[in-house]
């Protein structure tokens, strides 16, 4: 009875208001989950080269966000906002990689997990470690090289530099369970943002500022970016490399991947399974 009457009313509009109707149509969990499963499909069929120029690429570009969020912290000294208007500098990197399309490690903690998710089996696990281990390598990469040009190279002025160790710092008062913790929660909203996006419709930009802010504002870590303060305060000798490897970059991975493979991906698969 429904569907015949939605027939009926589909009947008497125009093609122009079919087609305003059909924009205007929230699109489906299920539409979704298959936007970013193909995303993962075509991740994983890249050729390793691809792979690690995009992800080298990537960690250079992400470290704007470090970078902007140093400056900004610099610019605002005594600010009674210093760190709330900061944080927006934060989500300059990811609004360059994700809208650059480039390979950045927590994007693939969902979309290349998806299909495993949907077919597992050692063949597909083992080609989404291959991406893993190649577009985080190459990620590194990246943000160890502007590590060593803001400190051997001073491309920036002291003050900028001396802003971005301070936001830095905060690495050197949590513990690794903090950072496993703060890491988690930072994957969950990466792997949000990669499922939003579909749905966003010309307002990517917004969603990809408003929930890294967040991140920042939070304290919530991401590796990559972190990655590029710890090598930075790992150069200036404010850290000891091993204790900032072991102790910090790792517990952030590990919660990174807990909070966008073994949460969220999982989650948004569970939630279709049964319609697939």
């Amino acid at each position: 009875m429904n569907d015949r009457q939605d027939k009926r009313e589909e009947a008497h509009l125009s093609e122009g208001e079919k087609e305003d109707a059909s924009e205007r149509q929230r699109l489906s969990a299920r539409t979704i989950y298959a936007i970013v499963r193909r995303e993962g499909d075509e991740e994983l069929q890249r050729p390793n080269s691809s792979l690690w120029w995009s992800g080298v690429t990537a960690g250079l570009v992400l470290s704007t966000s470090f970078i902007a969020q140093g400056i900004l912290h610099a610019e605002l000294d005594g600010h009674p906002y210093q760190s709330l208007l900061a944080a927006f500098g934060y989500a300059l990197g990811f609004v360059l990689v994700i809208l650059s399309r480039l390979q950045l490690f927590t994007e693939n903690t969902i979309t290349a997990i998806l299909p495993l998710l949907k077919k597992p089996g050692f063949g597909l696990l083992g080609q989404v470690l291959r991406l893993w281990s190649i577009v985080l390598l190459a990620n590194l990469v990246g943000t160890a090289a502007v590590a060593i040009l803001l400190v051997q190279a001073r491309i920036v002025s002291p003050e900028h530099l001396a802003g971005m160790l301070e936001v830095a710092s905060h690495f050197l008062e949590r513990s690794s369970t903090e950072c496993l913790l703060h890491g988690i929660l930072g994957g969950l909203y990466i792997a949000a943002i990669v499922w939003m996006l579909p749905s966003a419709k010309g307002f990517e930009i917004f969603v990809i500022l408003m929930f890294t802010s967040l991140m920042a504002i939070g304290g919530f870590t991401h590796v990559i970016t972190g990655s590029a303060e710890l090598f930075t305060l790992i150069l200036e000798d404010r850290i000891d490399p091993l204790r900032a490897v072991g102790s910090m970059l790792l517990p952030v991975l590990v919660g990174n991947i807990i909070g966008g493979s073994g949460l969220f991906a999982m989650l948004a698969y569970g939630q279709v399974r049964e319609e697939l």
